[in-house]
This record gives structure tokens, sequence and C-alpha cells, in this order.
């Protein structure tokens, strides 16, 4: 099997390279910049196309040939930066996967397997875990990111029905795991859980988390046994941020945060914190959205991908281990003798 992997610098495409990879495939990754994704996928045979997503026509030729396409590439991590975002996340989420796979489709390109996010899913009635049948977390529509996660499965759905060609999205949880370069949230936590910076108050709220490894594996059997139409949940375990925090710590040698903070007040601190960056230009440390959506601890079941892909989940504790592993041995890589250059990296969060 051909598979086209965009985004595949990023924490979950560099996952499914491996994965794709590991299991015979051949892969054809997509990449702003050819250095770095040589530098971040080594010599491992795969094709590096050049590109930008919201650019498709500079690259629709490559799709010829392509059996499947794993579209993971998104505006995300940016999102939680000062500044007016809603457009460039229109584009970039939401038109520009449109177009991906309109090219795909005039390709030849056999499937699409959409990354979405189950931030869109909600609680069931009675509180219980939600499922690819829930409503949206109310929470989603005000929060740009995820709204266009949900606006592209949409118009996904629409296109394959239209087309008959086959689209199936998989939503994953929280991802974290090695080789998140980026950083993501997820990712900076941890670089800053080493750099012994650790934010001073304890933010409450939870989340399912998931490891990118077992998302890339998920997709994969997605692609072998799942039906075009299905959303599938890869969602891994609940977790509350505090233990999560802790865990980091006792990994790490970091100092925990001394005292936790009531929602309301943490949210006020997140409002004049971006407010704040706003007028300097500078990243604000606390971010409304993440607030919000890590206080509605969203519960979401794998259910379904268990029982129909297959699919399992390992350990969130075994998932922090080897990415404060991944992550000691990058800023070793990253660095000169005796000198630790982890500013660039908290920069690029």
């Amino acid at each position: 099997m051909r598979a086209f992997v965009t985004g595949s610098t990023g924490l979950l495409g560099n996952s499914l390279v491996h994965t794709l990879l590991k299991a015979g495939h051949e892969v054809w990754a997509l990449a702003r910049s050819q250095e770095k994704a040589r530098r971040e996928l080594g010599d491992t045979g795969v094709r590096i196309v050049v590109g930008d997503v919201r650019n498709v026509a500079e690259f629709a030729y490559d799709l010829k040939g392509v059996d499947v396409i794993f579209h993971t590439a998104a505006y995300f991590r940016e999102y939680y930066t000062p500044g007016n975002h809603s457009r460039v996340i229109d584009l970039t989420n939401v038109r520009a996967t449109l177009e991906l796979a309109k090219a795909a489709h005039a390709m030849g390109v056999g499937k699409m397997i959409y990354t979405s996010s189950a931030g869109i899913v909600g609680l069931q009635p009675d509180g219980s875990p939600g499922d690819e049948q829930t409503p949206a977390w109310p929470g989603a529509m005000k929060n740009l990111y995820l709204r266009s996660k949900e606006q592209a499965e949409q118009m996904l759905r629409e296109f394959s029905q239209e087309k008959g060609f086959f689209v199936a999205s998989a939503l994953p949880s929280w991802m974290w795991g090695p080789h998140d370069t980026g950083p993501t949230p997820s990712g900076k936590l941890v670089f800053d859980a080493i750099a012994r910076k650790l934010p001073p108050i304890l933010p409450p709220g939870g989340s399912t988390v998931v490891d990118a490894r077992d998302v890339a594996a998920g997709m994969l059997r997605i692609t072998e046994i799942g039906r075009s139409g299905e959303r599938y949940i890869l969602g891994g375990s609940f977790v509350e941020l505090a233990d999560i925090i802790a865990s980091l710590a006792r990994l790490t040698g970091a100092k925990p945060p001394q005292r936790s903070i009531p929602f309301p007040a943490v949210l006020a601190l997140a409002t004049m914190s971006e407010t704040w960056s706003r007028i300097t230009g500078t990243t604000s440390p606390l971010s409304v959205d993440a607030i919000r959506l890590m206080n509605a601890r969203l519960r979401v079941t794998s259910a379904k991908a268990e029982k129909e892909l297959g699919v399992t989940f390992r350990p969130f504790n075994i998932t922090l281990a080897d990415t404060v592993a991944w992550a000691r041995t990058r800023l070793q890589e990253i660095s000169e003798p005796g000198v630790v250059i982890l500013s660039s990296i908290r920069k690029s969060a």
C-alpha cells in the first residue's frame, strides 16, 4: 500500500509514518521543509513531498498512485497564541481539507482517513462518556479549533456521499507521546517539567488522554477494515490534570504546583493573561479555551474502535515515561556541549 501522510513531522504524523513503515507500507510524507522532514523522520526510506496543505494544487499530482491519504495536518498549537485566528483556521482546517479530498478523488486515491478530534464529543445526558453518536459538547462551538473540526467532518461526509469516495474520521483525544517536536501543549508540559518549570498553580480539570502511537495504529486499522462514512473515537483513558502533573513531577524531579485554584479564578487569570499578551505581542502562559476544555472533564468511550477495529491502548503511565525519555534524548541532540537550548523549543509552543 502506498500511503500519503500530511502533517508528517507533527506528533501524530510522525507516529503514523513509523507505524506504516513498520507494517511494510510505502510512505510519502508531506512537509513544508525538506530539511526538517529529513531531520525528524530520519533515513527511513520515506519519500518527502514538499508542500503546504493550504496550497493543495502544488502537490496534487503527487497523489497519483496513492492508495490512502492520512490527513493529520491542522492549525492547532498556533491557535493558543495571541491574535485573531479565525481566518487561518478556516483556510487550513476546513477549506484546505475539502480541497485535499477533491484532489485525492480526482487523482484516483482509494481512501482518505481524516483526523478530527474527540474534543467535539460531549457527555451523555446521564454524564457517562460520549460516543460517536453523542451530540457535540456545547463549548465546542465557542472553540474555533474544535468547531473547524466538526465543520470539516460534515463537509467530508457530504463529499463522500456525493462522489462515492471512501472517507472515515478518526477522533483522537488529547494526544501524548514521543516525537512531539512542535511541541503541542502536552509536549510543552513535558519539556517544562524537565526544565523544572511546571506551573506554580494547578488549574482544575482533566481529559481523556491517548498515546499518539496507538492513534496511528488505530488509523491504520481504519484503512484495513473500517467503514466509509464512519467515525471512530481513539480515546484511551480519562486522567485528572492533577495526576498528570504529579506524574511528570515524579518522572523529572520537578517541583509540583503548591496549590490548586478554582475554575472562576483561573479563568479570570487566563483572560487577563491573554489580554496582556495581545497588548505586548507575547505568548500567554494560560489559554481561556484550554482552561474551559479541561474544566469540562470530557470523557469519551473507544468501545466502537475496540470492537470493530481491535485497537488497544497502552497505560498512560507508560506513555508518559516514554515521552519523558524521548524528550531528554531530544534535548541532548539539540544541545551544544554543556548548553541546553531549551528556549527555542518553548518559543515554538
